[in-house]
């Protein structure tokens, strides 16, 4: 019989394979380039099968590798999901909850009242994975996730949490030190902060968008400040520098204590398209800690009063 190797030199063959660069693999699996070197050439030993031609400048996969790189992923990919689905068994007999969340979503919203949760189910222990990777289900050891998207995800069943409005903010001493904020049109002399987001052709509201709304038709965004994440644009706001178009969910907590002020009560409604959802197997639907986590979710969300939109 021949003796296999292990996952972990499995492992190494697959990134070698994948990268065709032992020094990018070695970076991959926080190993160094000659101990790479080194599994590829125990595993060739032990097959009596030569998977790499060596060159002083590159490496490419014999036909023989090919072949076995290929059979490797499946088989990782494949343990990796029984392994996942393991650990949700033996999570399913215990009362541990494993939740996956955005960082943004995590610190604006979600462990600011996770506390309220686990008072209303003492039995349920939350563990979160704290990620902008999406995760599989059926591959990563997960119960549930919280994603922002269309909500369209086969074989997953998504609850939609708010319908997003969008408000601007401020920090109140930009008020006090800046130039007055009387009437929409002063905004013009302040730096305004929006994210830049667009999808599937729908694009999420910006400084444009508000002061049309506002019924200003000669805006000029040279005063305007582009960020790639919404938690940015915040901070900006936080910090005194901008007034931020910011979504009202997102920062009800920083305006209620009183980090951040509305100048203007006018907001719009961001795309219908797109919004924050509860996402879980469709298999997982009456798994009784999912329906506890889910039911508290939908009605804290609910709670959240958006202000009205123009």
């Amino acid at each position: 019989m021949i003796s296999l190797p292990g996952t972990r030199a499995l492992r190494t063959l697959v990134s070698a394979g994948r990268h065709l660069n032992f020094t990018r693999a070695a970076d991959e699996l926080n190993l160094t380039p000659a101990a790479v070197s080194y599994q590829i050439k125990e595993i060739e030993e032990r097959l009596g099968i030569r998977l790499f031609v060596r060159s002083s400048r590159s490496i490419h996969l014999t036909a023989e590798g090919e072949v076995l790189c290929e059979a490797a992923a499946e088989a990782l990919d494949i343990v990796n999901r029984a392994v996942a689905r393991a650990r949700k068994l033996s999570r399913s007999v215990t009362t541990q909850l494993k939740v996956t969340v955005d960082p943004h979503f995590a610190t604006k919203w979600l462990m600011r009242r996770v506390d309220t949760f686990r008072k209303l189910q003492p039995g349920i222990e939350l563990r979160f994975e704290v990620s902008y990777e999406v995760r599989e289900f059926d591959l990563d050891d997960i119960d549930v996730a919280i994603r922002f998207g269309s909500g369209k995800y086969p074989g997953l069943i998504a609850n939609r949490l708010f319908d997003n409005v969008v408000v601007p903010v401020c920090s109140p001493r930009l008020l006090k030190s800046g130039r007055p904020l009387s009437e929409p049109r002063d905004l013009l002399h302040h730096t305004l902060a929006h994210i830049e987001w667009s999808r599937q052709g729908v694009t999420w509201p910006n400084w444009a968008m508000w002061m049309a709304a506002a019924g200003i038709h000669d805006y000029d965004d040279g005063r305007t400040v582009v960020f790639a994440t919404s938690s940015d644009a915040v901070e900006s706001a936080l910090s005194g520098e901008t007034v931020a178009l910011a979504d009202f969910a997102m920062i009800a907590n920083d305006l209620s204590e009183g980090r951040l002020v509305r100048p203007f009560e006018l907001s719009i409604r961001a795309p219908a398209e797109f919004a924050y959802f509860l996402v879980y197997p469709k298999g997982s639907a009456s798994d009784p800690r999912i329906i506890a986590f889910r039911d508290w979710l939908l009605e804290a969300a609910a709670a959240e009063s958006a202000p009205a939109t123009a």
